[in-house]
């Protein structure tokens, strides 16, 4: 079915597969349409139907707040029944270096604890996938309404397995499933990859990343990419990562070995915002720092007088996104064109 989209910067047409959510349909096209969760949550892919007739498969989706009447619908969330016109706000030009997404499966392997309410779970995949270090994966469990956000800790061409970590959400009903028993081997859908805050090799600028809680999950994959193409030769890297005590840390053991192999170029700094550092933590990772407070306000108070040539990630909670993009544009006074980041609702 044809499905075209027209925006005040032009008009694009594409073929929309029968039972295809119309957002996964444009992207797997190469038609940047507006997205930034694809999950139903941040009502970014809002547009209005102008003529033909769609379908929701999550009516009670909870960006459904933000449509304004019964012509407005959810991209990531629609089925076309017939050939449709849509309106969106804009249409913006693709990531030349980033893989096209798709369809695939896979299946849940190797699910563990991190720490009371942070899990770690690869996906073995049914094809190989290529991505870019620093994007995300939709996941769909049989049985639960609506996909989920994940973004990759691995980095690695025509990856056959994936490894991501989730928080567990009350009520949260992906989360809380991952938390039980009986996921080993469970198929999962996946729409992948997706996401704007992408590293690529040959950035010639240095790299800031900031992260609360399971938002390090994507800077592991920038890092390890960054680290492998010789990035941090002749650039470097700041790392901040946020978590609220001693007992919710993870990946120090990881981001530990990656500044061992970088001495000189990366630095990584872990804030702490509800206690004191721990004497112990601080002997414990030796090549790391520690410092007490919000993540977006350490990383401040660290880059003052630092911000030159720097590309800058965040990736976490909303209200740690916001304030770490307040940070970056109005203080640091980057160029929203090297600020990469994704906010999962």
């Amino acid at each position: 079915m044809k499905i075209v989209v027209t925006a005040r910067s032009g008009a694009r047409e594409f073929e929309c597969e029968p039972g295809e959510k119309i957002l996964h349909a444009g992207l797997r096209s190469g038609i940047e349409l507006p997205y930034e969760c694809g999950t139903g949550t941040c009502g970014t892919c809002k547009a209005r139907l102008v003529s033909g007739r769609v379908e929701s498969e999550w009516p009670d989706a909870p960006g459904s707040r933000y449509l304004k009447g019964p012509a407005e619908l959810l991209m990531c969330q629609c089925v076309a029944r017939e050939e449709c016109a849509l309106e969106v706000g804009v249409l913006k030009s693709g990531d030349a270096g980033a893989p096209l997404p798709g369809a695939l499966g896979g299946r849940v392997r190797g699910r563990r604890r991190l720490t009371h309410d942070v899990a770690a779970f690869d996906v073995d995949l049914d094809r190989p996938l290529d991505f870019a270090a620093g994007q995300f994966a939709l996941l769909t469990v049989p049985g639960i309404a609506g996909a989920r956000a994940y973004s990759m800790v691995s980095f690695e061409r025509a990856a056959r397995r994936l490894s991501f970590v989730v928080k567990k959400k009350p009520g949260g009903a992906v989360s809380e499933w991952l938390f039980g028993d009986e996921v080993e081997d469970t198929p999962l859908g996946l729409f992948a990859p997706l996401g704007h805050a992408t590293f690529h090799p040959g950035l010639q600028k240095h790299v800031l990343c900031i992260a609360g809680g399971s938002g390090i999950a994507g800077m592991m994959s920038i890092l390890r990419c960054a680290g492998e193409a010789g990035h941090f030769a002749g650039w470097d890297g700041h790392v901040f990562f946020g978590v609220r005590s001693e007992r919710d840390r993870f990946f120090l053991d990881e981001l530990q070995a990656l500044q061992a192999r970088h001495p000189a170029r990366l630095a990584v700094t872990v804030a702490l915002s509800d206690e004191d550092v721990p004497a112990g933590l601080s002997a414990a990772y030796p090549g790391l720092a520690f410092a007490r407070g919000l993540v977006h306000a350490v990383a401040g108070e660290r880059m003052a007088g630092r911000f030159a040539d720097v590309r800058a990630y965040v990736a976490g909670p909303p209200p740690m996104v916001d304030a770490s993009l307040r940070l970056l544009l109005r203080e640091a006074r980057l160029s929203p064109a090297d600020i990469r980041y994704d906010k999962f609702s």
